[in-house]
């Protein structure tokens, strides 16, 4: 199967957590947060959204921070992605 998204939705797959903080503290699975860092796997057309045009400006494979509550979960084989709306990506991470 695969994710379609709509107008001015963004299919995202979470980046993994670190395990292990910078001093070397190993977090157990309840004390990690929820990771907002994500790859780009869908971007829908954009179009008009609420009466305004929406210009997408973000591209598949870009790793972005995405509002921390936005978005649904969706599981499809065994990996979990997010649906946001292009305005719940706060930045995007450049190397």
């Amino acid at each position: 199967m695969k994710l379609v998204p709509l107008s001015d939705r963004v299919v995202l797959k979470e980046i993994e957590a670190e395990e292990t903080t910078a001093s070397g503290i190993v977090l157990p699975g309840q004390a990690k947060e929820k990771p907002q860092q994500a790859e780009i796997v869908a971007v829908g057309p954009g179009g008009k959204v609420d009466g305004s045009d929406v210009e997408m400006v973000v591209k598949v494979g870009q790793k972005v921070i995405y509002s921390k509550y936005a978005g649904t979960e969706v599981k499809m084989d065994d990996v979990t992605y997010i649906i946001v709306k292009q305005s719940d990506i706060q930045a995007i991470v450049e190397d």
